[in-house]
Formats: structure tokens, sequence, C-alpha cells
């Protein structure tokens, strides 16, 4: 099945099951704020993880006690896809203090 573009009540509405993600520009981002350098470090490592079993990969940017993460679909011109909904969700289960929806 092919990668569609998203359109913007679609992305509208599966942001609203993402709290703590938004839309910016083109890209789906998010902002984790962790405990400590380490924590962060090793959230890294667990979303390196599944962006690799999904074959689907965001920016992904490694601050002192944060993590951020930016992503949209480049197969279809860098716009937002139902896989980068996918990766979200996949990183919110894992990330500290949120756990599976």
């Amino acid at each position: 099945m092919a990668v569609e573009p998203l359109s913007q009540k679609e992305i509208e509405d599966r942001l609203a099951e993402l709290p703590g993600w938004s839309l910016d520009g083109d890209r789906l981002t998010r902002t984790y704020r962790l405990g400590s350098h380490f924590a962060a470090t090793a959230l890294v490592v667990h979303i390196a993880r599944i962006q690799d079993e999904l074959d689907h990969h965001s920016d992904l940017t490694l601050g002192y006690h944060t993590v951020s993460l930016s992503v949209n679909t480049h197969s279809v011109g860098g716009a937002v896809t139902a896989k980068d909904f996918e990766l979200a969700r996949r990183v919110e289960d894992i990330a500290p203090g949120h756990g599976p929806h």
C-alpha cells in the first residue's frame, strides 16, 4: 500500500491523540525533558531501535536533559503521513512518564 500525505484535518485529528506533539511547518515535532543527561541518552537509543524497526527515521536531537524529534516522510515530498504518526505513537509509548496508550 502506497504512503499518502494526510490532510490537514487528519493531521489535526491524530495530533489530538498525541499530547505534546505538534505540527511545525511540514513536520511533526516533540521535545521530551528528562531528569538527567543519561536518561535522555537512553531514550535516544530506544528511539533509534524503534526507527530501525519501522524503517522510518526522524531528525533526533540530544540536549543535556532533552530529546527532540522532528519527522515527515521524504518519499512523498516531505509531507506528514501515517508513518510519521506511527513513529510518534511508538516513541510516546516508551517515553518516561508516558506509557502505552
